[in-house]
């Protein structure tokens, strides 16, 4: 049997690695590849191309590259065609995922969406013409689920994956001496995001506002970097700043539970956060052009998902002309440890954390994948 994966962007790798590593516990001898990063290849899936030669966000940076993102479609299309997949597994990337699995439906190839479009925020619509072409779908929050099956789609959520993944590796004192944070020290996280894109825009925004809590209110500030972020570039800007931050690639959701708070760009880092009990102040920005077009086809209330489980916004959000400086360390500050108002966002953190369900979603999603595909030998 083969499996079809595509995965167009670090989050995605994550998640795709995952499900890499229950399918080949759950069925050895079925065949993975397609596109998707080194954590999937690691986990044992064929990477036949590798997102990171093609990762780009927002509708000018696409424009500008459409050339090379249709010659990959083309590619990939042509990959299916030869080696006719039982099962194509979206994971995420939705603008490139559902080209490509019209696509390849014309081939006969059943289609499962893992972590299907956004319709339950903007373009609605979307919802009953993806149920036109996926046999499946699974979503990670449960929010997800009413639009599509008003959509006619058979969607399940069979819990959240970074359940299981977002998991300290160190006791705290071992942690507190990799780090060489003392116990009465404030640690302050920036976590700018992977895409280039994310990291121009916010991250010296984030640099000037720890320079102004290390005049106002010191602490110790690490920059967590991303698998894919050139780690060059990032210390250069850090180094011009005029801050001492700390750049790491080792223990994240060590450092985690060693913060007070964290600046952190909207993602799936946020919700990693919250399951570290780690407040965040919420921080979204985009080329003008792409944030007037997203502006015309958004209609939610909160963009941080905690914010989003919960209903209302239990954490700051700072969005486009409000990612200012003085109005993220002003957020910050109240949340260093021994603030009343942080314990108040640190209980809603769990909360909403509940609502991801329980642990072992990596495995049920690959036995639904299986499934799907049509996988005799599953028990």
């Amino acid at each position: 049997m083969k499996i079809m994966l595509s995965a167009g962007e670090a989050s995605g790798d994550v998640h795709g690695a995952s499900l890499a590593h229950e399918l080949k516990n759950l069925a050895p001898d079925v065949e993975l590849f397609g596109m998707g990063g080194d954590l999937m290849q690691a986990a044992g899936v064929k990477i036949f191309r590798n997102y990171k030669d093609y990762n780009v966000m927002g509708v000018v940076e696409v424009v500008k590259n459409l050339r090379r993102i249709f010659r990959l479609l083309d590619d990939l299309t042509e990959l299916a065609r030869v080696e006719r997949p039982d099962l194509l597994v979206l994971i995420d990337y939705p603008d490139f995922n559902w080209r490509l699995a019209k696509r390849v439906k014309e081939f006969g190839v059943k289609i499962l969406s893992y972590i299907p479009p956004s319709a339950w925020a903007w373009r609605k619509g979307r919802a009953a013409d993806c149920a036109k072409i996926a046999d499946e779908f699974v979503a990670i929050f449960p929010f997800e689920l009413p639009v599509y099956e008003q959509a006619g789609a058979k969607i399940s959520f069979l819990g959240n994956p970074l359940v299981d993944t977002v998991k300290p590796s160190l006791s705290k004192s071992g942690a507190q001496k990799f780090f060489g944070v003392a116990e009465s020290e404030h640690v302050v996280l920036l976590m700018p995001g992977s895409r280039r894109q994310e990291i121009k825009l916010i991250l010296p925004e984030m640099l000037a506002a720890a320079k102004i809590l290390s005049a106002t209110k010191p602490a110790r500030f690490f920059l967590p970097l991303a698998d894919n972020v050139d780690e060059a570039e990032i210390s250069r800007q850090v180094q011009s700043s005029g801050v001492e931050v700390t750049l790491t690639r080792k223990f994240r959701y060590d450092l985690m539970t060693l913060a007070d708070a964290a600046m952190a760009t909207s993602g799936t880092v946020v919700m990693e956060a919250a399951l570290m009990n780690l407040p965040c102040v919420v921080l979204y920005k985009m080329a003008r052009l792409n944030y007037f077009i997203g502006r015309m086809l958004v209609d939610i209330e909160n963009f941080s998902l905690p914010n989003i489980l919960m209903g209302k916004k239990i954490q700051p959000e700072l969005l486009q002309d409000e990612v200012q400086a003085d109005k993220i360390a002003a957020e910050i500050s109240k949340l260093y440890r021994g603030e009343t108002h942080r314990e108040k966002v640190v209980a809603d953190l769990k909360i909403s954390c509940a609502k991801l369900g329980k642990p072992g979603a990596a495995k049920r999603v690959a036995q639904k994948i299986l499934e799907v595909a049509g996988y005799e030998k599953l028990s």
